[in-house]
């Protein structure tokens, strides 16, 4: 029988993300943040391409985001509660990390399981985060699928892109458990 790691399972089994607009200060320093990304880094990688890096986004980015929001809305015709929900995002946050896809040419490994390497980061980092005892959540949005947005306001390369925000912090309270999926519903056995 293997050798069973009955806290990491617990852990997996109970784990659940922290809504974002429900975490404050402190958030990690960057020592701690520094152990969270290395563990986040140790991910399913086909052919060891690393095809993605961290951008920390500490207050002042995150406030300079939030401003740069509504402008390049406007410009897109987004719906304004979009915009505004946007704008919070970085607004209210205090550190969020995000994941840059940045994939590797190669003839091995095809994109698709590059795109699927920065997931597995994203999903690493936050388990991270939550096994440390922060709060943490991956977020998206409008914002980190606009290229312009992401090239002028956050320096990534054109075959760049944002895979997830991933914010850490202090939560401020328990949120309720949400439903599961029906293993049931979910599960196929094939034997033959």
């Amino acid at each position: 029988m293997p050798e069973k790691n009955d806290a990491a399972l617990d852990f997996l089994l109970s784990r659940r993300s922290r809504p974002a607009k429900t975490l404050t200060t402190p958030v990690p320093g960057r020592d701690e943040l520094a152990t969270l990304l290395t563990a986040a880094a140790r991910c399913p990688d086909h052919g060891k391409l690393e095809p993605w890096r961290f951008l920390v986004l500490e207050k002042a980015a995150l406030t300079r985001l939030a401003e740069a929001v509504p402008a390049r809305g406007e410009e897109l015709a987004i719906d304004p509660e979009k915009i505004e929900k946007s704008v919070r995002q970085f607004a209210d946050a205090d550190l969020a990390v995000v994941v840059v896809l940045s994939p590797v040419e190669s003839e091995k490994v095809p994109h698709i399981e590059q795109v699927y390497s920065a997931g597995a980061v994203c999903l690493s980092l936050l388990n991270a985060a939550l096994a440390a005892g922060w709060g943490a959540n991956w977020l998206s949005g409008w914002p980190s699928h606009d290229e312009t947005f992401v090239g002028k306001e956050m320096g990534l390369a054109s075959h760049e892109s944002v895979a997830g925000f991933i914010h850490i912090g202090t939560e401020r309270m328990a949120p309720p458990e949400r439903p599961r999926p029906d293993m049931d519903a979910k599960v196929e056995w094939m034997s033959a």
